[in-house]
């Protein structure tokens, strides 16, 4: 945890004029209560699952994906081209390998992402087709907290996983930032440089505190979907052992208390089946 708070406060400066350390300052309650969710504190304490790490994959691949797009679509807009780095900072295909490596091939069949997640990316579509300048906060938000933590990150991923190999952990990943500190530098500079009115610069400040609590809820709503699909299929299993009940009304019972959350298949947006249920557990 003291790892995760260092390498927070080596972001940290004083309020001041500059978009950046506006945005640090309004997001600063925030950022400590996201740090301060279940998930959150799985991973900072070292106790991460592997269910619990391929959910929050699949949710990142859908906010990504949303992100990049957006941001590749507004590439030449003023507020956006300053802070836009996709051969430095892109995440959708690293993302899309540790996908692979843990959910196989036919990966896209088995994510699943709850309700918080498809907001989240509802809200990024939405901005960038209709105020593009409101992704700065969104790429701040993302970006540089992936970049602050990711190494940290992907060391306790990898030992509490027990992985051998970086493999499944492209996301941590930043092979074309040679030097995170020097890069967060040029990347404040260039967010600074961004050419804002008092009211633009205003809604991205506002926007900032959403994005926090935008991910917040997807951590939140993350945690309850792995708690829900714990105990059901628990249930289910010993279920099994005492009845013979066909596997139809287990598949159903699932699927209710999923769909009750508001949980949906990431490509199709359908009822989670118990298959891609059950692939979050192996």
């Amino acid at each position: 945890v003291e790892t995760m708070k260092s390498a927070r406060n080596d972001d940290s400066a004083p309020a001041g004029s500059d978009l950046s350390e506006q945005i640090k300052a309004a997001t600063k309650d925030n950022h400590v209560r996201a740090e301060n969710t279940q998930l959150m504190l799985s991973y900072q304490k070292g106790q991460i699952t592997l269910p619990q790490h391929k959910v929050l994959l699949c949710s990142l691949y859908e906010i990504y994906k949303a992100l990049e797009e957006e941001l590749d679509r507004n590439s030449s807009h003023p507020a956006v081209a300053p802070i836009y780095f996709p051969q430095e900072l892109a995440r959708l295909e690293p993302l899309e390998a540790d996908l692979e490596h843990f959910f196989g091939s036919d990966w896209k069949n088995k994510v699943i992402v709850p309700a918080a997640t498809h907001r989240y990316e509802q809200r990024l579509r939405k901005i960038g087709r209709e105020k593009p300048e409101l992704l700065v906060a969104h790429t701040y938000t993302r970006y540089l907290g992936d970049l602050s933590g990711g190494q940290v990150l992907g060391k306790i991923t990898q030992k509490s996983l027990g992985l051998s190999s970086k493999e499944g952990l492209s996301f941590f990943s930043f092979p074309g930032v040679t030097s995170p500190n020097r890069f967060k530098q040029l990347y404040r500079s260039r967010m600074n440089s961004i050419q804002l009115t008092a009211e633009e610069k205003a809604a991205v400040l506002e926007e900032a505190v959403a994005a926090f609590q935008l991910n917040i809820h997807v951590f939140d709503d993350l945690q309850k979907m792995l708690s829900i699909t714990a105990e059901t299929a628990n249930q289910s299993q010993s279920g099994l052992r005492t009845s013979t009940l066909p596997a139809s009304p287990i598949a159903a019972s699932l699927c209710v208390a999923l769909v009750s959350m508001g949980v949906g298949m990431c490509a199709q947006y359908a009822s989670p089946t118990l298959e891609s249920l059950t692939s979050l557990f192996v």
